[in-house]
């Protein structure tokens, strides 16, 4: 019941996703944050099976920076798409990973850009994208109030919307979410939305 979405503002890109570790029926925590920071101008939010997304998005990270380390420049956005496509591609044949990416990044040349990448390797540059159950609400919310050139400030509230849709829609909606932006001042965190503290105690009857 995973829900990651994102979408391109004017000289930016947002990225939501929900904070849940579970299995099965059970919740082992609900501060799982599953959007990561690829080098200073990228972000990764992915979900799927927990062993592939920690793994593969760690591995995608380690090689962005052996890149650099090696030839003294980034990746670009698109380069680093492409990179990890390529990777899921190849793994697709072996041993395929289960995991869904959207690949947010912001070049000085090309500006803010946003890629969707699923399980079986495709590869999109787009400007709204979404994976998990959460998809059904947060794109339907997406399409019905987003339009090219957004502030941050109304990137927020749209975020927050489709928060809400989520939380009152979905059977069993994730609780908490952590929300992410990536402009030309780099990738950082902007805020938690939390209705559930993790490892918060029932009070005694």
């Amino acid at each position: 019941m995973e829900s990651v979405f994102g979408f391109v503002g004017n000289g930016f890109v947002i990225v939501a996703a929900d904070t849940s570790a579970v299995h099965s029926i059970l919740v082992h925590k609900s501060n799982e944050d599953k959007i990561m920071v690829l080098d200073s101008h990228k972000l990764v939010a992915a979900s799927g099976e927990p062993g592939d997304r920690v793994q593969f998005t760690e591995y995608i990270q380690k090689n962005v920076a052996l890149y650099q380390f090696r030839n003294g420049i980034p990746l670009t956005s698109a380069a680093a798409a492409n990179f990890t496509r390529g990777e899921l591609a190849t793994a697709l044949r072996k041993n395929p990973y289960s995991v869904n990416i959207l690949l947010a990044g912001y070049d000085k040349e090309t500006g803010p850009s946003l890629f969707y990448i699923d399980y079986i390797a495709t590869l999109h540059k787009v400007d709204k994208g979404a994976f998990g159950y959460g998809s059904y609400f947060s794109l339907s919310m997406m399409d019905r109030h987003y339009h090219s050139g957004m502030t941050e400030e109304e990137a927020i509230d749209l975020v927050d919307k489709c928060i809400l849709e989520i939380r009152s829609r979905l059977v069993v909606a994730p609780p908490n979410f952590v929300i992410k932006i990536v402009d030309k001042n780099g990738a950082r965190e902007v805020a938690w939305r939390q209705s559930i503290k993790d490892g918060a105690s029932v009070p005694s009857a």
